[in-house]
């Protein structure tokens, strides 16, 4: 019994280790959403009679209404809040994958252009989900345990890769490729409803103990929608001001940069490569899907320890701006090994050399963690909107250029070398153009300073 009452004690007093949980579940779930149609892409594609540019074109439609609906999605979050805003777009992304089953039933003169509009509505609904997830996290976590939580919920791609592609794929191969569709559209749904019951502003949760808000605050948390000292909500013309001025900073934009080239490595993996190992690699689809699922592993825990690593390193008083670099330049040089998958023809070695480009890619993804700790308060989410909008032109881009390159190619080797350069283009925009990680309108304190009581680095030089 005092064990039990020890352990309602310590989650009374670490509700955010609940908030954190609920939404790396949310995410696994948003996640697989958006892996479906790649792992129904081959049957999809036979059925329907699409070629691999047909194809690309049609992994590309999440991408565009994703990107078209980042900046009124960004102004919404600041407006309405992040915990509303997303409450509503899981359920309403997730009646939209449903629908994407119904396509079945469809003439095949209307089936491309059915899928390519729901996927494009499935996008829409969930533009506010990255900005609104860190908000949340900033709201609920201090700055040292920022990493830790930020890449959970980026882990979550790849959990969900390890649980959701293989499950897809039996799925798929026992009942057809529409109930893909449908049991991850019930699985947002039911997803949904749970996050609009639990989730809350910190200082509107009713459980939280006054012994967390307190550690949380100190720590640097927010607390809620919008610091106290705020004021009135900013005006539409105000709030697009402060898009204007995050793109004229030259640190916003090397992040930006950044972004673009680390999402062309995660759509990449979400759209065509259980295509490359059925089409390339001649395996079944099922066997895809199990052996897609390796790399993913190791991308989930490079995913959790480049958080871990980077926050240890802040508490041991290393800077801001090392602390979190340093995981990206490590995790981009290895994500680049993906090209030697070129050269090898056993299966085995393909999977090694994808799992370790997926492990680098995972401990790279440092990305919203950066953003929460450098995002002006009054405009954090549509920074957030920005950083996730040059994210999702790569989303629209690469599916398309890589869908012509192997068209014209025949191959996907000239894809698996524009992947890796991509994760060379986010390495140098972090060494050369992001330079020293602050907070613009922190006029107190400065971000890259040590944390109260660590050690004092023995250089305060930006990485």
């Amino acid at each position: 019994m005092k064990k039990i009452a020890s352990l309602r004690r310590f989650i009374a007093e670490h509700r955010r280790y609940e908030v954190i949980a609920l939404l790396f579940i949310m995410m696994v779930i948003n996640q697989g959403d958006r892996a479906t149609l790649s792992v129904a892409g081959a049957s999809v594609a036979q059925e329907v009679g699409l070629n691999h540019a047909e194809m690309g074109w049609l992994f590309s439609a999440f991408a565009w209404a994703y990107m078209l609906l980042q900046l009124p999605g960004g102004l919404a979050i600041d407006r309405f809040g992040s915990v509303k805003v997303l409450g509503a777009a899981i359920i309403a992304w997730s009646l939209f994958t449903a629908a994407i089953g119904s396509v079945s039933l469809m003439p095949l003169g209307l089936a491309f252009f059915a899928v390519f509009t729901l996927r494009f509505l499935v996008g829409a609904a969930e533009a506010p989900c990255f900005p609104a997830n860190s908000k949340i996290v900033s709201m609920w976590f201090p700055t040292a345990e920022r990493g830790t939580a930020t890449a959970i919920f980026n882990a979550s791609q790849y959990f969900a890769a390890v649980v959701f592609t293989p499950l897809l794929a039996w799925i798929s191969t026992r009942w057809g490729w529409p109930w893909i569709f449908y049991v991850m559209g019930a699985a947002g749904v039911a997803m949904g409803v749970v996050f609009i019951w639990r989730i809350k502003a910190p200082v509107d949760h009713a459980t939280v103990s006054a012994v967390e808000l307190d550690e949380i605050r100190a720590g640097g948390a927010n607390l809620q929608e919008r610091p106290a000292s705020a004021g009135q909500k900013q005006s539409w013309p105000e709030t697009w001001a402060s898009a204007r001025d995050l793109l004229g900073q030259r640190m916003f934009l090397g992040i930006y940069i950044a972004q673009f080239c680390i999402s062309t490595l995660t759509f990449f993996f979400l759209t065509w490569f259980p295509v490359y190992l059925v089409q390339q690699r001649g395996l079944s689809i099922l066997n895809a899907g199990l052996l897609a699922a390796v790399p993913a592993i190791f991308g989930f825990i490079g995913g959790i320890g480049g958080g871990l690593v980077s926050d240890w390193m802040l508490r041991k008083g290393m800077t801001l701006t090392r602390a979190r670099k340093l995981p990206i330049f490590i995790g981009m040089a290895l994500s680049m090994s993906m090209i030697l998958c070129n050269y090898v023809q056993t299966d085995v070695l393909v999977v090694l050399f994808m799992a370790l480009a997926f492990f680098g890619k995972g401990m790279g993804a440092l990305g919203w963690a950066i953003i929460s700790d450098v995002s002006p308060k009054r405009s954090a989410g549509m920074n957030g909107a920005i950083f996730n909008t040059f994210g999702s032109v790569a989303g629209i881009v690469t599916p398309v250029v890589i869908g012509y390159m192997v068209q014209s190619m025949g191959s996907f080797n000239g894809a698996l070398v524009y992947v890796a350069l991509n994760a060379a283009g986010a390495f140098f925009s972090y060494l050369f153009i992001v330079g020293e990680l602050r907070r613009p309108d922190d006029h107190e304190a400065n971000t890259d300073t040590p944390l109260p009581g660590a050690a004092c680095p023995p250089s305060q030089r930006a990485v």
